[in-house]
């Protein structure tokens, strides 16, 4: 599923896999050749989450961002790099994933 969130629509490129059951809202970019796998949750409401190319997210992850707060002013993104896997069930919030990268497994 794919929702738009406080005039936030997720831009996602076209040779992208997202399985029916993902959940996809708000600032979020998503780059070629990726895929989000079942049960899978990117919640860009209160910040952006950028996702590389070629990058995996694997079944029921959950990724998220941190809003403006006391100990995050203005609020902190979640920037994911290219050819990435994100194992499952792996949780990644508001934090910077550079390139290359293997999370969880």
């Amino acid at each position: 599923m794919i929702r738009e969130f406080k005039n936030k629509f997720p831009n996602i490129h076209p040779t992208v896999y997202i399985d029916d059951s993902a959940v996809i809202i708000g600032d979020v970019i998503v780059g070629k050749d990726s895929s989000l796998w079942p049960m899978t949750v990117v919640r860009g409401d209160v910040q952006a989450i950028k996702i590389g190319k070629c990058t995996n997210i694997q079944d029921a992850c959950v990724l998220h961002v941190t809003h403006d707060g006391e100990f995050s002013p203005g609020g902190e993104p979640l920037l994911v790099g290219d050819s990435v896997t994100v194992g499952h069930r792996a949780t990644l919030h508001a934090c910077t994933v550079g390139n290359l990268c293997l999370i969880g497994m």
